[in-house]
């Protein structure tokens, strides 16, 4: 099994120029690999909606697309947005870090840990392009392949629990992320390397 930061790692070296967004356990560690404006570190109370910020974002800039790192309990927390994806297509990159804890609230085990197949669940709502990696070696090999092309992608990433952890902050106020991230996206986008 991987580390967090080997599977953030690996998604920095991938990312491009695609948005970021960062939730819980993850917002702790991707701040120490990217800090630019496309990268956004949303830790509110509302755990599970980093998925619907990710699509409203992917749907406004469809040429750039949108990585979310969502925790495997904020996803039992919003499994509806699998769904809405389905649904609507956006160019939106579901990263599932399953540790099966709850890491920043005492580490207590995930309802269904280590049984919940989330992998299956995109399938079954209708996501077509769903990838499962439990080691770094997997997941380096696969990520060129998981993230390019359109979206939506569900990429179910097994990790080790840390037990504890405190819940993450952001490394600034929200109002400056939203500035930042705002002025960022409206400029013109680069075209990818050849």
């Amino acid at each position: 099994m991987m580390t967090l930061r080997e599977a953030l790692e690996i998604l920095a070296h991938h990312r491009g120029q695609r948005i970021v967004i960062a939730t819980m356990s993850s917002a702790s560690v991707w701040p120490s690999l990217s800090d630019t404006p496309l990268d956004f570190i949303y830790v509110p109370s509302a755990m599970g909606q980093g998925p619907s910020l990710a699509h409203g974002l992917a749907l406004a800039q469809p040429e750039r697309g949108v990585i979310v790192l969502n925790g495997d309990g904020c996803m039992l927390m919003n499994l509806g947005c699998l769904v809405t994806l389905a649904e609507h297509p956006a160019n939106v990159y579901l990263l599932i870090i399953d540790n099966g804890l709850y890491e920043v609230t005492g580490g207590q085990p995930t309802p269904g840990a280590g049984r919940i197949d989330f992998a299956a669940l995109a399938r079954a709502v209708g996501i077509a392009r769903v990838y499962s990696y439990d080691n770094a070696s997997a997941w380096r090999a696969g990520a060129a392949e998981a993230l390019t092309g359109p979206g939506p992608v569900v990429i179910w990433l097994k990790v080790e629990g840390r037990l504890g952890q405190s819940a993450p902050k952001a490394p600034r106020p929200m109002a400056e992320q939203i500035q930042r991230l705002r002025q960022a996206i409206t400029e013109q986008i680069p075209e990818p390397p050849s």
